[in-house]
């Protein structure tokens, strides 16, 4: 499966998926459909735990890896994003959910992925099992009144992460991909813990890292600049690395510019549907936003392109469509 998206990565630009809480919007879920028999009488809301949904209500979750894949996704990410026990202890969900998230998550991405590839053998379809940031940073303070005080640790953040890992590849994941990063030193204990995971189970699996670049400063939310995250990440035998969320794909362009000049790996961008109105809400049209990230495609920037916040269906097969023009970036191995 490796050798066959590495050789992909040559031939043409990959298409991801889009958002996927966007799309779970459009169900207008309840409560209920957060909860099973075995959370029935959980204490704590759970509506908007949408990394729940891929065990009580997987049809929903189905549905939309079926709909980005008939858009012309070839890499879908799984519903995994706060898919650690980090993250769901804000839910007071401890590790045993943890597993069930991200096992049941892959294993339903999975299913889809190999119902398409057998219908088009010539267009193989893989799972990315996403990993998001948490919700805590280890290089920043949450008390501006103490500022060496840390939510969170290092070893902290590799336990959990591994955990998510583990259950990731048991489910099926093709690939593992560290996203919407803020903090390089969280991506760091992901990165660790997946490498520790990979050594344990003698098996090596594809990895993305996907940086967030927060504002027009250029800078991710603990300071770095591109290059500097790019180097921070370098030591990591990537399969890609690049940005997501954040920005709309305009603003991204001079950051990406900066990755495919010194990455020695794949570069990937799935920005979001530009950026949100006075409602939170995503406006961009799926042919405004083709055309921004075109720019993307004939300056060579991309291997792999995509969609973040606000972005459809509808957004990813415009995206698809207009990619198809186009040949990947060029892979420079020798690139600093």
């Amino acid at each position: 499966m490796s050798e066959q998206i590495f050789s992909l990565l040559n031939k043409r630009i990959l298409i991801l998926d889009g958002a996927m809480g966007t799309m779970i919007q459009r169900y207008k879920l309840e409560e209920s459909d957060f909860r099973d028999e075995s959370l029935a009488n959980h204490t704590k809301p759970l509506k908007g735990n949408n990394d729940l949904l891929s065990f009580t209500r997987p049809d929903v979750i189905k549905a939309i890896h079926a709909q980005y894949f008939d858009a012309g996704a070839d890499i879908i990410e799984t519903n995994t994003f706060s898919g650690t026990t980090i993250a769901q202890a804000d839910y007071e969900l401890g590790a045993e959910y943890v597993w069930k998230i991200n096992y049941e998550s892959a294993k339903i991405a999975k299913e889809v992925a190999l119902e398409y590839t057998a219908k088009n053998p010539d267009k193989p379809r893989f799972v990315a099992g996403a990993m998001g940031p948490t919700n805590r940073t280890a290089s920043i303070s949450p008390d501006v009144n103490d500022p060496g005080y840390r939510a969170v640790s290092f070893d902290e953040l590799k336990a959990a992460y591994k955990e998510q890992v583990r259950g990731l590849i048991e489910g099926g994941a093709d690939i593992l991909l560290v996203e919407t990063i803020f903090d390089t030193l969280n991506a760091k204990a992901a990165l660790f813990a997946i490498d520790e995971f990979m050594e344990e189970s003698g098996k090596r699996y594809p990895v993305m890292v996907s940086g967030t670049i927060t504002d027009a400063s250029g800078r991710t939310l603990s300071g770095q600049t591109t290059e500097a995250f790019l180097i921070s990440m370098q030591h990591a035998p990537l399969m890609s690395i690049g940005l997501n969320c954040a920005l709309g794909a305009s603003a991204l362009r001079p950051y990406l510019q900066v990755l495919s000049a010194h990455a020695p790996f794949a570069v990937s961008a799935y920005p979001n549907a530009g950026l949100p109105n006075e409602m939170g809400q995503y406006d961009e049209s799926p042919q405004a936003m083709a055309k921004q990230v075109e720019e993307f495609c004939k300056e060579g920037l991309v291997n792999i392109l995509g969609g973040c916040c606000g972005t459809t269906p509808d957004h990813i097969k415009a995206i698809a469509e207009m990619a198809a023009k186009y040949a990947p970036r060029r892979l420079n191995a020798s690139a600093n």
